[in-house]
């Protein structure tokens, strides 16, 4: 049997796994989104289902200064004698930390923060109970890995950072994992940089702290120069099936076009990992992935099925919606008005670093139907509300209703850098809208309906200026529902009662 890659499709960067019994779970970067760090479970390493996050509350992630793509970067998930730790940087508040908790389902600790540079950290627990924090850092030896010893109860450092390797040579040295496999412990890093030359690369020695040897056939992941659906792999971590199998989780991404461009973000793949006769490792086809891949032994259970709509009739969002840096009450309810998100839109526009009145999920396919009904009626000029196509504060795209020199409008903008113009507007007499987003690999169409009809579309936007080769930074497209006041605190909640989300196959 086959399986199709990725496994975790849209903005889900940096993947790290960890294996319970026959319980895989898995955690990916979230930068400037709240709550932080999604969480995953699995039992055949090819379908996962978000458990939630691991940051749910405040007091576990400060945001407040986090630009477009700052704030919590790559995690990295370990268990041990029955306890899980997550640890993480926050790049904006605090560097490094971790949690820990004894059910991955439920609560997590409060940070533990750990005086150790750099950034992706690592946790290893020896077998002689020696706790070794690993990350990327650009320490004396310039950069490059570095590594400390760490009382895992209070995160106090019990030795100075040291050097360990430098990788072969690519930009960027990062993302390390530590492993004790047989003999040998064996230290896999990232290189080249999280874009086109990204590689995944392995040394190995005697003891954790090193001396440690490169792997003669590096890198034993990559898509540099290849003519490959799925580029920049990399950001690698193992895993060992209870059958004894070895499997890797990286990060790629599905660019198109030309030059190539790509949009969804950084995804998480997967592929089967076997062993040289001299003991080092090779990732997929000699280092090659595809997007379908033979499962080997993996127990493949039956995918579950995702609902198109969200009726908003639960007391707590699904774990696919995020918020901009903050879940402020203010915000948002599900309490207000029955079955409906309502936004109360804040002083905080889409083109701002702050937390707007934004709720959000990832965009994880290329050919995507998006709806939502929205009930709004703007008493005062400026407050507006509606879905946004949504990359970071300086690239997005939306389908709003808006109140301006006292008239009501519906209107379609692009926020292209530093250009901003609203391309069409219609007056808009009705206190309710049916908005409609059509995304395709090259372009999105937004449109509006009474809830009955076909959809008017009077708005088109390419998906490349939405790109992280256009934008920049770390992320992702989300499709976002939001509401502002633009410099005021609305007077005026906007109602969603419904949101549709289908992939057009």
């Amino acid at each position: 049997m086959n399986y199709k890659n990725p496994v975790i499709s849209g903005f889900h960067p940096d993947p790290s796994v960890c294996r319970s019994g026959d319980d895989y779970y898995l955690v990916t970067s979230s930068f400037e989104y709240f709550p932080g760090v999604p969480l995953f479970h699995s039992k055949d390493l090819v379908n996962w289902a978000q458990l939630g996050h691991v940051l749910t509350r405040p007091e576990q992630l400060d945001l407040s200064r986090a630009p477009s793509s700052g704030g919590v970067f790559a995690p990295t998930i370990r268990e041990h004698n029955g306890t899980f730790y997550m640890v993480t940087t926050n790049v904006t508040a605090g560097g490094n930390f971790f949690v820990h908790t004894d059910d991955p389902r439920g609560q997590w600790s409060n940070p533990i923060f750990v005086d150790h540079p750099g950034i992706d950290p690592d946790l290893f627990f020896d077998e002689d109970g020696t706790v070794y924090f690993t990350s990327s850092a650009h320490g004396a030896e310039g950069p490059g890995i570095y590594q400390s010893k760490i009382d895992v109860k209070t995160g106090r450092r019990l030795s100075e950072p040291t050097f360990l390797w430098t990788g072969t040579g690519g930009q960027y040295p990062e993302a390390p994992h530590i492993y004790r496999i047989g003999n040998w412990y064996y230290l896999m890093i990232a290189e080249g940089g999280t874009e086109y030359g990204h590689m995944e690369t392995i040394a190995r020695s005697e003891q954790p702290d090193g001396p440690y040897e490169s792997c003669p056939h590096n890198p034993i992941l990559t898509h540099r120069s290849l003519l490959k659906s799925i580029h920049a792999t990399g950001h690698a971590d193992l895993v060992q099936t209870p059958d004894g199998d070895w499997w890797a989780v990286f990060l790629g991404i599905r660019p198109h076009g030309y030059p190539n461009k790509h949009h969804l973000g950084r995804e998480t793949y997967l592929a089967p990992v076997t062993w040289t006769e001299d003991g080092w490792p090779i990732i997929g086809d000699n280092g090659m992935v595809s997007e379908t891949m033979p499962a080997g032994n993996l127990p493949l259970q039956p995918a579950a099925d995702v609902p198109v709509r969200e009726h908003f009739e639960t007391s707590s969002l699904a774990p696919c919606w995020n918020f901009m840096r903050s879940s402020s009450p203010d915000n948002w309810s599900l309490e207000e008005k029955e079955s409906c998100l309502t936004l109360r839109g804040n002083e905080t526009t889409l083109n701002e670093i702050g937390a707007p009145a934004f709720v959000a999920r990832r965009q994880q396919h290329f050919d995507c139907d998006v709806s939502a009904h929205m009930a709004f009626e703007p008493q005062r000029d400026g407050e507006e509300a509606g879905i946004t196509v949504y990359m970071n504060d300086r690239f997005h795209y939306e389908l709003a209703v808006v109140r301006s020199l006292g008239q009501r409008k519906l209107i379609f903008r692009r926020k292209l850098g530093s250009l901003q113009h609203i391309e069409n507007e219609v007056p808009w007499a009705s206190d309710s809208v049916v908005m409609h987003v059509r995304a395709t690999r090259e372009q999105y169409e937004f449109g509006f309906s009474d809830g009955d009809g076909v959809p008017f579309w009077f708005g088109r936007g390419e998906t490349s200026m939405l790109s992280t080769e256009v934008a920049g930074g770390f992320t992702g497209v989300l499709f976002a529902l939001y509401a502002t006041g633009n410099g005021k605190k609305s007077e005026s909640p906007a109602h969603f009662d419904w949101f549709d989300y289908e992939a057009v196959e």
